[in-house]
């Protein structure tokens, strides 16, 4: 057998190696706890902020505090815009667990309609800053506030907050005036001040809402409050308060603008009127109007269309954006025109056969009385609005430099300041037409911008402007709605106002509004029977009837067998006192066909309410009757159109 060998121990080396593992070991274990004090050390120290930034936001939530709007108010302090209380839907998305489950929820427990779904679910990918509320709705009833509170642990991230609404008492009268405020869009949002608009939802989107939004809106504030782990606050922190948006007080009379939109009432039109001395809006009336708070929480798929598709507008602001051919209105500032440029004197004479012809042109341009006027000089011819008079001046004067001297009236510029989205209307002139066309001026063409028909176009509130100018005796105001902002009076830009208009003579300013008396007054006044009886001031105006579509040469036309919307406009300027002027007005009733009669009585009207003395109830009871007299649109007259204008204005 073999002999196993024997193996000896060696006590020493199995120390040694002993001793080396666990210096090894040891030295391992060190090595690590450095690694752990170190990464403690990191942590705890160095990154010490971060670590505390993230465990406040697991507690502690800064909360946008939203200003409360302005008010407004109207020249005598009258509510036109206030604030509601309101409650709102609001979500998180980045407290939202799974966002598209919680907005199926949400539209199940709302059981919201299937057009306003989509809209719901839009509102909820606008892109906010992070950890701001979106807003879905607003306006809650109480039953889907009950809804909403029986079901908040299905719904993270989603809450009903209380917030003022703006709200507008007299929503349709001052629709187009105010304008209205609306849900802040994806547009805005890339373009406001992210910090100042934290936490609002609304932004003015027309009118003054829109012109004066930074005034009205404000300074945002914001608070620190400590939440649990469901996001619910416990307590507050810190707080900074925001800063109210500023009250605004406007030129408007809230008993005028009432006045002027029932006048307007069952029509389509306008009506502006102004303080000469200072160029305040005291009314500016659009028909038909429309409920602007419709807009304010996000009107209805069905409500909008129906507005859209409306074929009277209502959308459609008239007094600033509608350009209409001025017509006979314009003829005062024509007498101006041919007198400044040694056109005519105030005694130059045409004899009107009732008709013009051009030299070499058998084509006969047609005064409204179809066998004319006979003799006629300037004040007459204003009086009765003979066509052929203006025909002449217009002729003598040339396109050019009737454009020029239009337009420092302001006709074809846009003078108000601060009526948001107002037009220019047009001014036209040869190089205008070259420009636009591509085409020459021609002489025809001159005779109908002479009784303010073909290219001219002007707005009720360049209109209103300029009888404003022709009161002041040429001294240039520039229309404006706000009086006030806070408790500081509006001061208007002296760079920006225009040089007063110098006759020559200034009795031809006289002479001018003597004639415009005579229309209101005289004895051959075209609207002395509409609107001057029981007249207890005097009162300067000029009515128009402005064609819709062009006739043939001596073609006729039954005002009862023509399509509504094809019958005339209705127009009418005035001021009043002619002394002292204290308003100025003008009128335009679309295919109201009638300027004296249709249009006359309205602005005698507004300018009662005004200038009578309104403490007397008599005064308001005149102006309110007329009101109901006014109201149905009257059947046309069995006149025939002519040429020129159809009836005698």
């Amino acid at each position: 057998m073999r002999q196993r060998r024997a193996t000896i121990k060696n006590p020493q080396q199995e120390v040694r190696i002993f001793r080396l593992r666990s210096i090894v070991a040891a030295s391992l274990v060190l090595v690590l706890a450095c690694c752990l004090l170190a990464r403690l050390f990191f942590l705890q120290v160095v990154e010490h902020d971060i670590y505390t930034t993230r465990s406040d936001k697991n507690r502690v939530r800064v909360e946008p505090l939203p200003p409360t709007r302005g008010l407004i108010y109207d020249r005598n302090g009258r509510l036109l815009a206030e604030n509601r209380p309101n409650y709102n839907l609001t979500i998180v998305r980045e407290r939202a667990v799974d966002l598209e489950t919680t907005l199926e929820r949400l539209v199940e427990i709302l059981d919201l309609p299937p057009d306003e779904i989509e809209d719901f679910k839009e509102r909820s990918r606008q892109r906010q800053r992070p950890y701001q509320p979106a807003l879905l709705m607003s306006e809650l009833s109480q039953e889907q506030i009950a809804r909403l509170a029986v079901n908040r642990y299905r719904l993270p991230g989603v809450e009903v907050e209380a917030q003022l609404l703006r709200y507008y008492p007299d929503a349709k009268p001052l629709s187009h005036t105010l304008g209205y405020v609306g849900r802040i869009n994806q547009a805005e949002l890339k373009t406001l001040d992210k910090g100042n608009y934290s936490g609002t939802h609304f932004i003015g989107k027309t009118g003054i809402e829109r012109f004066y939004e930074e005034q009205l809106h404000g300074q945002a504030g914001l608070r620190k409050v400590e939440t649990n782990a469901r996001g619910r606050v416990l307590r507050e922190l810190s707080r900074t308060d925001p800063v109210p948006g500023k009250d605004l007080t406007l030129t408007v009379d809230r008993g005028l603008q009432d006045l002027a939109y029932r006048l307007l009432k069952g029509r389509r039109g306008a009506i502006v009127a102004i303080e000469p001395k200072t160029g305040e809006i005291l009314a500016m009336a659009s028909v038909p109007g429309f409920n602007s708070n419709e807009f304010v929480t996000g009107i209805s798929v069905k409500s909008y269309r129906a507005l859209r598709t409306d074929l009277d507008l209502p959308l459609f602001n008239r007094a600033i954006r509608g350009q209409y051919p001025p017509a006979s209105t314009v003829k005062p500032f024509m007498s101006l025109a041919g007198l400044e440029n040694g056109a005519i004197t105030t005694s130059t004479t045409f004899f009107d056969p009732g008709y013009f012809q051009l030299p070499n042109d058998s084509h006969k341009y047609r005064n409204w009385l179809r066998w004319g006027h006979g003799r006629v000089n300037m004040r007459r011819g204003i009086a009765v609005s003979n066509d052929t008079y203006f025909y002449n001046v217009a002729y003598r004067l040339g396109i050019d430099r009737i454009s020029e001297y239009m337009h420092k009236f302001g006709f074809g510029e846009q003078t108000a300041l601060d009526v948001q989205g107002a037009l220019p209307g047009l001014m036209p002139s040869k190089e205008w037409k070259r420009n636009r066309y591509n085409k020459p001026w021609y002489p025809g063409e001159t005779i109908s911008i002479g009784i303010g028909q073909g290219y001219w176009l002007a707005t009720p509130l360049q209109l209103a402007a300029a009888e404003a100018t022709l009161a002041n005796r040429g001294k240039q105001v520039q229309p404006h709605l706000a009086k006030r902002i806070g408790d500081d009076a509006v001061l208007l830009p002296e760079s920006d106002q225009k040089p007063p208009i110098v006759l020559d003579n200034p009795a031809w300013w006289d002479d001018v509004i003597s004639a415009l008396e005579d229309v209101v007054s005289g004895r051959e006044g075209t609207a002395r029977k509409y609107v001057g009886p029981g007249l207890k001031y005097r009162m300067a105006g000029k009515s128009g009837t402005a064609q819709v579509f062009t006739l043939g040469q001596d073609q006729k036309y039954n005002g009862k067998e023509l399509a509504e919307r094809l019958r005339d406009h209705a127009l009418f300027a005035a001021f009043a006192p002619v002394e002292d002027p204290e308003i100025a007005v003008s009128v335009v009733i679309e295919n109201g066909q009638g300027g004296s009669s249709v249009a006359g009585p309205m602005a005698r009207a507004v300018t009662d309410y005004w200038l009578l003395p309104r403490i007397e109830s008599a005064a308001r009871d005149t102006a309110l009757a007329l009101v109901e007299a006014l109201k149905p649109p009257p059947e046309p007259l069995d006149s025939e159109g002519e040429q020129g204008e159809s009836n005698a204005d």
